[in-house]
């Protein structure tokens, strides 16, 4: 799949963690298990580390970790916490389940 393919009909998804804690690790495995079962081939994730690069928590907004960022497709979307609950993540990424 082309990166122009994703940007047109995927999900570009920003997960902003705070080093190895318990709670970044289940928030992107969360992730990782819902991407892999819903969009399978269509999305990406970039992790970021707030722990290396505090400065962009303040640029991004970033008020409490973990939070996950839709960027694409917009609306911009925004989630907190670990991800475990699947249900609340499809409807706050606007993912119809499968």
């Amino acid at each position: 799949m082309t990166a122009s393919s994703i940007e047109q009909d995927g999900y570009n998804l920003r997960l902003y963690v705070a080093g190895q804690t318990p709670k970044s690790l289940a928030a992107l495995a969360n992730l990782k298990k819902l991407c892999e079962t819903h969009l399978p081939g269509r999305y990406t994730i970039e992790v970021i580390d707030l722990m290396k690069d505090p400065a962009l928590a303040q640029r991004d907004q970033i008020v409490a970790i973990p939070t996950l960022i839709r960027q694409l497709p917009e609306p911009l979307k925004r989630i907190i916490g670990d991800l475990s609950n699947a249900e609340k993540v499809l409807v706050g990424l606007d993912i119809a389940p499968s």
